[in-house]
């Protein structure tokens, strides 16, 4: 196995990712390619150290372009392993980590891609509304202890910061997306969802394994509200540019392929119906004083996710905004005429 370690300006945190990774047990035979994406740092003489003590397990590579999937994808060029796993700077994988890995792609031969838990590890308490709904934006998951597979008919995204991949998947469907990436302190990336639905597009699968587990640090910064907007914020208009609504249900479902979609401003009128329908959610968690803080961060990314999609379209669009919305009305009752006529066919 290769484990591809990509890493920003963290040379504090970055020895405790790679011991753990050098502690594992098992007899697996492995690499670990740390990707030092243009860190100011000691970044460069901390891995430097390690790699001195590591009986040549560890490789060094830099490189210049800003953002999480260039150094990725740096890291898959170099990999000599059939499997490729992913962790980030701030995750302690488990001992048995890539052991679990192995095991499970032996055990496994119709799985092309594994992920697994990503558990925290608080750095001060966590505030009490902080709850595991509110986990997306820091990119922790645990979808409970049962084993499911992930693919077109249960659409399910699993975490980057615990993927592994069978290294053939990369020559089928490409590397990662660099525009989908967070570039330094950026927020909200897609870049790990891209690359599944272009593998469940292919007709490949992945697996959650309870198993495979790794810990992330949690640091202060992200247990504040404020960091939480903007993540949604962000992550509204990294979706709205890979027209993720379109193709993957809220919840777990199957994948779709659009085809007779009816567009307001760029956004389908499905999403405008969402948003209604979180926004009486939202007021119904006022009213019975709820989990409000949830739904308004929903809103916010059905928000920046439909103002995205406006000003895609205002670039071609060549009429106002009386005449956008006679148009929709127009294709959406053509659309409703044609479901209607093909339903009575079927019904004959």
């Amino acid at each position: 196995m290769s484990v591809v370690l990509s890493t920003y300006n963290r040379a504090d945190v970055l020895p405790s990712a790679l011991d753990a990774l050098l502690a594992q047990t098992g007899d697996v035979p492995y690499e670990i390619i740390v990707v030092d994406n243009n860190s100011t740092d000691a970044s460069a003489a901390v891995v430097a150290d390690i790699a001195a003590r590591a009986g040549g397990r560890v490789v060094y590579a830099f490189e210049p372009r800003q953002g999480l999937s260039y150094a990725r994808n740096t890291g898959t060029a170099m990999v000599r392993a059939p499997i490729v796993a992913f962790s980030d700077d701030d995750v302690r994988v488990a001992p048995d980590w890539i052991l679990q890995i192995a095991r499970a792609f032996e055990a496994h031969p119709e799985v092309d891609y594994i992920g697994g838990r990503v558990l925290p590890r608080w750095l001060q308490p966590p505030p009490a509304w902080l709850t595991p709904a509110h986990w997306s934006p820091l990119a922790l998951q645990d979808y409970g202890s049962v084993p499911f597979s992930s693919g077109r008919a249960h659409a399910v995204c699993l975490v980057g910061a615990n993927l592994a991949f069978r290294r053939e998947v990369f020559d089928r469907v490409g590397l990662f997306t660099p525009a989908l990436g967070r570039v330094r302190d950026g927020i909200g990336s897609t870049e790990d969802h891209d690359m599944q639905l272009r593998i469940w597009r292919a007709g490949m699968l992945g697996m959650y394994l309870p198993a495979v587990v790794a810990i992330a640090d949690v640091t202060p910064d992200r247990m504040v509200k404020a960091y939480h907007r903007r993540w949604h914020r962000g992550h509204g208009r990294h979706c709205a540019a890979m027209r993720l609504r379109e193709l993957v249900p809220a919840d777990p479902g199957p994948m779709s392929e659009p085809q007779d979609l009816v567009l307001l401003f760029g956004s389908p009128g499905f999403v405008y119906t969402e948003l209604i329908l979180i926004a009486g959610r939202w007021l119904k968690a006022w009213c019975r004083n709820g989990d409000t803080f949830f739904y308004a961060n929903k809103l916010r990314h059905f928000w920046s996710y439909l103002r995205a999609g406006y000003e895609r379209s205002r670039a071609t669009r060549t009429h106002g905004i009386v005449a956008e919305l006679a148009a929709f009305a127009s294709a959406y009752r053509k659309k409703r005429a044609s479901r209607r006529a093909t339903k009575t066919v079927s019904a004959a």
